[in-house]
């Protein structure tokens, strides 16, 4: 696990996930086996893997991940490092024969990404890369009304996410100062596009077309020493993407925006039955049968209780933290020799969308996506 001392890769992959799925005792995959963790700690600072490792129970854990590649004790490589680093890595692990799982994005560009997909196909290596947003309670509910037929025929989908992230001058920024840098692989659209992609192709159909601006909204800030910096990315994007089969959706990604909305990203999703708003966690629904006949008259105050005409989602099941259930699912894969759908290639197509969300920004026209293949 190269990475761990990151926000992302401690609380998320290691304590949350992997950590939970050991202390368990491990998973048992459908054909009755068991499947137990035991992570190795790769990182550069020897204080930090020491202090994790102690705090955690880990019996291993070094500074050198070419050592780690070249022992076959350790099957699986798992990679949260910054982007800029992460390819480098990515193509020592393939040629040293280790089943990949990686954030995102998995690449700076798409011919990068691309090639670390036909670099591990050619290895025989099985690939998979975070597709966390599908495994919220709130998607895994609209998953289901989409399965249910609920919707009708889906037209649009409207998403915000996003939150005041501090300058850090007068209080401490809540994101690392490198998301403000484009030399240092930081931006809102290599962050964010690549999520939207795998959940816009898997709940509603594949990207054809994006049309994005990007922002500059604050154009300085103050990083962790508390020494004031340009911010050269973005920190919002606007972004209009076409889906196949006509569904239009609109997503706005910000870090410079103060929540008025149940959660931090919320999407409404309107179809010719009904209608669906899911968050994180909630979701709630409103059928054609139950949906009022608005009349616009801005000379009165409107007296209605719109919120009053939408119906909670029951979960109707236990749902695990998304990182760990997606975790579970790899190495159920892993173990049984199955396909796995979010792999390197899929994760290529996020690097597609953001590399193309940047080009539109750039030249103020609609970009057209090519399907991507090995």
């Amino acid at each position: 696990m190269n990475g761990v001392s990151g926000r992302m890769g401690y609380r998320q992959h290691l304590v949350r996930s992997i950590l939970a799925i050991r202390d368990q005792g491990g998973i048992e995959p459908p054909d009755g086996s068991k499947v137990t963790v035991r992570p190795l700690l790769v990182g550069r600072s020897e204080a930090k893997l020491a202090e994790i490792a102690a705090q955690h129970g880990i019996d291993d854990w070094t500074t050198d991940l070419d050592s780690a590649l070249a022992d076959s004790r350790w099957e699986i490589y798992a990679d949260f490092l910054v982007t800029k680093a992460r390819a480098a890595a990515l193509r020592k692990a393939i040629a040293a024969g280790k089943a990949i799982y990686t954030e995102k994005p998995t690449a700076e560009t798409v011919e990068e990404a691309l090639e670390l997909a036909r670099l591990a196909a050619e290895a025989g290596v099985k690939t998979g890369v975070v597709h966390d947003k599908l495994y919220l309670p709130g998607l895994q509910k609209l998953k289901r009304l989409i399965a249910s037929g609920f919707f009708g025929r889906i037209l649009s989908v409207r998403g915000e996410f996003g939150y005041w992230v501090f300058e850090g001058d007068w209080q401490v920024a809540q994101r690392p100062s490198w998301n403000y840098r484009a030399e240092d692989g930081g931006g809102i659209i290599v962050d964010m596009f690549p999520h939207w992609n795998y959940v816009l192709e898997n709940l509603f159909g594949q990207v054809k077309s994006v049309y994005a601006h990007a922002s500059i909204h604050i154009p300085e800030r103050w990083d962790e020493k508390g020494e004031r910096y340009d911010a050269t990315a973005e920190d919002a994007a606007y972004g209009v993407f076409e889906l196949e089969g006509g569904v239009v959706a609109q997503i706005n990604s910000s870090w410079t925006t103060r929540v008025d909305r149940g959660e931090l990203v919320e999407f409404h999703v309107d179809g010719t039955h009904g209608s669906a708003v899911v968050g994180l966690h909630k979701a709630k629904i409103q059928h054609r049968n139950a949906t009022p006949k608005p009349v616009w008259n801005p000379d009165l105050e409107d007296s209605h209780d719109y919120d009053a005409d939408w119906q909670q989602v029951p979960a109707n099941d236990v749902f695990l933290n998304g990182f760990r259930q997606q975790w579970e699912e790899y190495l159920t894969s892993y173990a049984l020799g199955t396909d796995y759908a979010f792999d390197l290639l899929a994760g290529a197509r996020g690097v597609q969308l953001a590399q193309a969300g940047l080009e539109s920004s750039r030249s103020g026209a609609k970009v057209a996506l090519d399907p991507l293949s090995l």
